[in-house]
């Protein structure tokens, strides 16, 4: 797999799970490093981390000063090794320095060599609990860290040195405590000095580093498969619970439309029964009576039955409007909305303002077709209130998400099938 579909794949994992990052830039690190073991050097400036790596490597390929030299990552390839001088640990933080760092630490390193000189004596809080955090991450993913002491040359009093060495063990007590000095090392190879190589303990840390760098494949294979049980548990647990919160919510649109057309068909029963008075009469139906220019002004029988039609089509939509507001639908959606405010309701979208004669009374409520129109235009009006259109767009959410988390668990897949 080429590294832009790596990375398209680990983008698809991170929209779900963003907490994610470090375990997965350490993939991305593990895969890009080959067959290659990474060994970090780590420490503060001047503490001599440049000058061990030359001797480590037998060469001068790290800048050696004595300001602060290394802001950025500086590598190179020597004896199938990648070795990388990090930034010192006062570089810069919350800066690119500090970025360059903890790339270097926490995702690239296979081992890391805590580089501490003698000279400053104890670790101050910081170095402690970084370090720390390294026994931490050994826990979970076997990566092996070695505590170096340098510049042990500098401390020419043996019991003062060893006073100082004893201190750092005893803040680190598991720890693999290792002094050396450059220096010495350097004078014994140029002077052809076995006895000061040895005193310098790099052949030591040359061994140690040896049998650490030989366990880099099974550590790496334990990292990989680590990473990729964790990934797919959380993945199918964030599968379950999305599944689980589609179907509670899909039951609850249901349930809400179920108990609406059901209340609203017995609203819609009790109003046709309180209708009934009106809506049958023996004899002439007086509503049909027309409005003449004699009778303009007069109070006619046609006149007063219609305004009981009236009144009875009012009380009525009251009942049904009471419905309505139960159940959260009070207002038209925006594209129907006009500029009378009093007409842009429900009410008057379904039934009009007024009614005034039994015919008409009788099509709305009691016909068949009639009731059908109404219990279909309320359920419109109910499935677009603000309200449930606020659940759906809940429902789409959680759609969408579960079709992220199926794209992330097939990226998983394909990474693991890569890796």
């Amino acid at each position: 797999m080429d590294i832009h579909t790596f990375d398209a794949a680990i983008h698809e994992i991170l929209a779900v799970l963003p907490e994610y990052n470090m375990p997965l830039a350490r993939l991305r690190a593990i895969v890009q490093a080959g067959q290659l073991p990474t060994v970090t050097v780590i420490g503060k400036y001047n503490h001599g981390k440049s000058r061990l790596l030359n001797e480590l490597i037998g060469d001068d390929i790290f800048s050696v000063a004595d300001k602060r030299e290394t802001v950025t990552l500086s590598e190179h390839l020597q004896h199938n090794i990648r070795w990388l001088d990090a930034p010192g640990l006062d570089a810069d933080v919350a800066t690119i320095d500090d970025q360059h760092a903890q790339d270097a630490m926490w995702n690239k390193a296979d081992i890391r060599l805590m580089i501490h000189s003698v000279r400053e004596g104890e670790f101050d809080p910081y170095e402690l609990r970084l370090f720390q955090q390294f026994e931490q991450d050994a826990v979970q993913t076997q990566r092996q860290s070695v505590l170096v002491l340098t510049q042990i040359d500098q401390i020419p009093d043996q019991t003062v040195l060893a006073h100082i060495i004893d201190s750092i063990q005893k803040q680190a007590p598991a720890a693999t405590v290792l002094p050396v000095s450059a220096t010495r090392h350097r004078q014994g190879i140029e002077n052809s000095k076995t006895l000061l190589v040895q005193r310098s303990g790099i052949p030591e840390l040359q061994q140690t580093l040896s049998r650490v760098i030989e366990k880099v494949p099974a550590v790496r294979q334990f990292e990989t498969n680590k990473i990729f049980t964790d990934l797919t548990a959380q993945l199918s647990q964030l599968q379950q619970t999305t599944q689980a919160n589609i179907q509670q919510l899909s039951a609850t649109l249901d349930h809400q439309r179920q108990a609406f057309e059901h209340d609203l068909n017995q609203v819609l029963d009790k109003v046709r029964e309180d209708l009934q008075p009106i809506l049958h009469v023996s004899g002439q139906d007086d509503s049909l009576e027309p409005d003449s220019f004699a009778n303009m002004y007069k109070v006619t029988a046609g006149k007063r039955d219609r305004n009981r039609i009236q009144v009875a089509y009012s009380r009525a939509c009251i009942e049904i409007n009471s419905h309505l507001v139960r159940y959260g639908v009070v207002s038209l959606p925006d594209t129907q909305k006009s500029n009378v405010r009093s007409l842009d309701t429900v009410m008057v979208a379904v039934m009009g303002i007024s009614v005034k004669l039994r015919k008409d009374l009788k099509l709305i409520f009691e016909d068949e077709s009639g009731r059908q129109r109404l219990g279909r235009e309320f359920a419109h009006y109910f499935e677009v209130s603000a309200d449930r259109m606020h659940l759906k767009e809940q429902l789409q959410d959680l759609q969408q998400q579960l079709q992220q988390i199926q794209q992330a668990q097939h990226a998983s897949a394909t990474l693991e099938l890569a890796s």
